[in-house]
């Protein structure tokens, strides 16, 4: 049975923001790595159409930029959507009876599979299918923007804390 992730980068005040801070060399090599070891990704359409830059080699890519669009590309994507009617290669819409879709999916692989996007973590989360939050907390205040959680959630369990570079915490809940 798969493990539902929620992942995201936030600033200390709790907003995300992939324009108001990236990941340096050492975060963004953690997570190559990371990508390669997940089973695959559940998309929300505004999440996916920002991802979908991987889709497409830039010619100003370096070599790692690279490696993490070629490992993006091989891992199967699930876009939750009711506007799109298409989504890209190694990607499958999932538009009608989302929950029973997700819970088939969940039941029928194995591995972690990433949850991307706070609205659709919520809605995801509201059903019970989030098992895992990883917070990657950034030593940055925004003082604005759109927060990591869509809503309120029970109690969650710290189970795992971890500097990874930069100044970067990954938190893990339960």
């Amino acid at each position: 049975m798969a493990k539902f992730v929620f992942g995201l980068n936030q600033s200390l005040d709790g907003y995300v923001d992939h324009q108001a801070f990236g990941p340096d060399q050492a975060l963004f090599r953690h997570f190559i790595e990371q990508v390669r070891q997940q089973t695959g990704m559940i998309y929300g359409r505004r999440m996916y159409e920002v991802m979908r830059y991987w889709d497409e080699d830039s010619p100003d890519w370096d070599e790692e930029e690279r490696e993490y669009a070629a490992v993006w590309r091989s891992r199967p994507k699930w876009v939750v959507s009711r506007t799109l009617t298409s989504v890209g290669p190694n990607a499958s819409l999932i538009g009608n009876d989302v929950e029973s879709e997700l819970r088939a999916l969940k039941a029928g692989l194995p591995g972690d599979i990433e949850v991307a996007g706070p609205e659709l973590a919520q809605s995801l989360a509201d059903l019970g299918l989030v098992d895992e939050y990883q917070i990657y907390l950034h030593p940055v205040v925004l003082g604005h923007g759109k927060p990591l959680f869509a809503g309120p959630r029970p109690r969650l369990n710290l189970a795992a804390s971890e500097v990874i570079s930069g100044g970067v915490i990954r938190l893990t809940y339960v």
